[in-house]
């Protein structure tokens, strides 16, 4: 079948959405299916038009920022044209012009599926507000036109207040996670790279965002340090100039230097680097504070190359861990829960540990491709069937 993608970004943009929807485009499209996404030009080095692996991707010129949100005078008429060419439609909230798809979705007779990766929790000022007020209006008017909701988890969809009122249409659908088999070579080679031998690691796999609560790690740290005076912080993901950021940015800026001998940023890396730095840490943490967090792929990420978590006890979040017994959830904002927790991981890390082989096959990106082919087929039937009635 002919699938149209919408989000707002796509890759190269590193965020837990994008390398979603990446992971389910490429599987979709290894299925057999024709797979367009249709996205902004964010970044005007960027192709208008390409295929990344299988996948086409269209870019909508931008003509203005909105906070986090973009303004794309041309979606209109790209938005009109591919939903009409395309047998479904694929929307990722939030998403400002979720809305306009879903309607075009409705008058051509096209299914649409949503899938809500999280709430939107702009900081506080009257731009962002207004944001929040029309993003959160084009959400729910996209949930009364579209013929399904996917959502990651029974508890987060039941905690959402977007969620929870559409729960006749919500399909639950695990997120899709893949990475490589780490290759112990390099990660003893990464261990020599960052002067890593002999040291308690904990990693971080996050870009650095205000919901992410890094400054409850950094909390957390003098008493870590307390039973482990050699540990070291690893920070994998993007950390200067993050798009809205960059307040965030300074005010934790002062703690940085405070630990500058104890916390190594890492940048961006692609899987294989990933792999390697999720296999050389002892344990990760995943510390989010809010509903913008709703599952948190590092968790099953870091699971896969053998490395126990401790994730924030909120809604979704707090599944890897209870799905696979491989590590904590925590109380948010709490810096000494934090502490208690990660200490405890590394003295039992034994009894934290899986097999990867059960946690690889329930995440699988063709796995959970298939069942978004099985929700499209269902729905494309009943609109068939509902035709034919007529």
């Amino acid at each position: 079948m002919k699938i149209l993608v919408g989000l707002t970004y796509y890759r190269p943009h590193v965020s837990g959405l994008t390398i979603y929807v990446e992971r389910l485009s490429r599987a979709l499209a290894r299925r057999g299916h024709a797979v367009t996404v249709l996205t902004s030009h964010y970044d005007p080095s960027l192709p208008a038009v390409e295929t990344m692996e299988g996948v086409r991707v269209i870019r909508a010129p931008v003509l203005a920022r909105v906070s986090k949100g973009v303004i794309m005078p041309t979606l209109t008429f790209l938005a009109t044209q591919h939903v009409w060419q395309n047998d479904v439609v694929s929307l990722h909230l939030p998403q400002l012009d979720a809305a306009g798809f879903s309607l075009r979705a409705r008058l051509f007779n096209k299914p649409c599926v949503l899938t809500y990766h999280s709430d939107i929790l702009l900081p506080p000022s009257p731009v962002n507000w207004a944001a929040n007020a029309v993003v959160n209006f084009a959400n729910h008017a996209a949930a009364r036109l579209a013929d399904g909701i996917a959502a990651y988890t029974d508890d987060f969809a039941r905690h959402s207040p977007y969620l929870s009122r559409y729960l006749h249409k919500v399909r639950v659908i695990p997120p899709p996670v893949e990475l490589p088999v780490p290759d112990e070579t390099e990660v003893q080679a990464f261990k020599d790279d960052y002067n890593l031998r002999g040291k308690t690691v904990i990693g971080l796999g996050v870009r650095l965002a205000a919901e992410k609560g890094v400054e409850y790690l950094l909390g957390a740290l003098p008493k870590i340090m307390e039973r482990y005076p050699d540990i070291h912080v690893l920070h994998a993901g993007p950390f200067q100039n993050v798009l809205g950021e960059e307040a965030y940015a300074r005010r934790l800026a002062p703690l940085f230097e405070q630990y500058r001998h104890r916390y190594t940023f890492l940048g961006t890396l692609n899987p294989s680097q990933m792999a390697t730095f999720f296999r050389a840490c002892h344990v990760t943490v995943l510390p989010s504070i809010n509903s913008t967090e709703t599952f948190g792929l590092v968790q099953i990420e870091s699971m896969l190359c053998g490395t126990p978590v401790v994730a924030s006890d909120l809604p979704g979040v707090r599944q890897p861990t209870a799905i696979t017994g491989m590590g904590r959830t925590v109380p948010v904002r709490d810096s000494a829960a934090l502490a208690e927790a990660v200490l405890d991981v590394l003295e039992h890390r034994a009894d934290y540990i899986r097999p990867r082989e059960a946690i690889a096959a329930q995440f699988s990106p063709d796995g959970v491709a298939g069942q978004y082919e099985a929700l499209f087929e269902e729905l494309l039937k009943k609109r068939k069937k509902l035709s034919t009635l007529k």
